[in-house]
């Protein structure tokens, strides 16, 4: 797939001054996924478009302070308008997900929608299923990727402290604070730019990282030391939580956020994984460090993907049945996990 020029997108979206456009994102959506979106929202918004922000699901407490936040719609909570906007639109906007199966049941009204479909995205293996493509896996973050569609567009300077606030919240969170190899010099250029344009770092750090509940401390706690599992034989890392453990724990929509690299964090680890019973669906969040691709071990053993060293999957299996095939299917990576980082 090749990224398609920016200018060239966005002239097409220009012949329809009046258009309708949506912008959606991946179900329980992180900071990436909500800054990107309403990053871009405030942009078209300041471009004169009718512009409506779907995401799939609920999202997490710490991202309510975004700018244009109050202007999401979830799919789950009011699925008659969702429908009604989707098949009136004239663009959507699918951010930070490759495969329409990422947004749930709101994949198919997408699908069905008349409207031209943008693809902006950082994921590896997209599905086709977009008119237009501004896709780069190199690219540290979607964040990233919006704003170097504005740039590219010629309109970075519509770029305000709010536009700022959301990228460069998103470009933070996927970079892990900036310490990832997906952080290169472009992305600190970028991040720059975002500061100069008014972004606060500290504050945003602050209402990302610094507004959890106590229960969620507590839980991180609980997890640690009494889920972990290392097996020292394959370099892995293994945390399971149960349905009961999350009920205990009174956890909320994007508190298990992280958990994953703790395990990763561990000296010689070099693959950590996190599998958590969410009742209609076994979730696993796959971390690596080197060159095991955690991409290939979703896709190959989990209907997920994602990026090189960090990926998600999903089971139908019980969490018992789901933590019995990743220890079995772990004997065929033990190769790969036992090479030097």
């Amino acid at each position: 797939m090749q990224k398609q020029n920016a200018k060239n997108i966005l002239a097409e979206i220009l012949k329809f001054p009046k258009a309708k456009i949506i912008i959606t994102t991946h179900q329980k959506p992180d900071a990436d996924a909500m800054g990107s979106s309403l990053g871009l929202f405030l942009f078209l918004k300041q471009l004169g478009f009718s512009v409506t922000v779907i995401s799939p699901t609920d999202f997490a407490k710490n991202l309510k302070w975004m700018p244009g936040v109050e202007n999401v719609i979830e799919f789950e909570q009011d699925v008659e308008a969702c429908v009604a906007l989707t098949n009136e639109s004239d663009f959507i906007f699918c951010l930070d997900f490759n495969a329409l199966s990422r947004i749930n049941e709101f994949g198919e009204i997408v699908k069905n929608s008349g409207a031209k479909k943008v693809l902006i995205d950082h994921h590896q293996n997209p599905e086709s299923f977009a008119e237009f493509n501004f896709w780069d896996v190199k690219a540290s973050s979607t964040c990233e990727l919006v704003y170097q569609f504005i740039k590219e567009s010629n309109n970075e300077n519509l770029v305000d402290k709010d536009m700022a606030s959301c990228l460069y919240a998103g470009i933070m969170t996927d970079t892990g604070s900036f310490k990832y190899g997906n952080c290169t010099a472009e992305t600190h250029l970028i991040v720059a730019g975002l500061l100069s344009k008014g972004a606060n770092n500290v504050e945003i750090t602050e209402q990302i990282y610094d507004t959890f509940s106590k229960e969620r401390v507590q839980f991180i706690g609980f997890a640690i030391s009494q889920k972990m599992v290392v097996m020292e034989e394959y370099n892995t890392a293994l945390i399971t939580i149960t349905r009961e453990e999350i009920a205990q724990y009174k956890l909320q929509t994007g508190d298990t956020e992280g958990l994953v690299n703790y395990g990763l964090s561990i000296d010689g680890v070099k693959f950590a994984a996190l599998i958590i019973d969410r009742t209609k669906m076994v979730k696993m969040s796959f971390r690596s460090k080197g060159n095991f691709s955690v991409n290939n071990f979703a896709r190959l053993h989990f209907n997920g993907g994602g990026h090189f060293n960090a990926s998600g999957g999903s089971s139908t299996e019980t969490l018992e049945n789901t933590v019995l095939k990743f220890n079995e299917v772990l004997k065929n990576h033990k190769k790969e996990l036992n090479e030097s980082i």
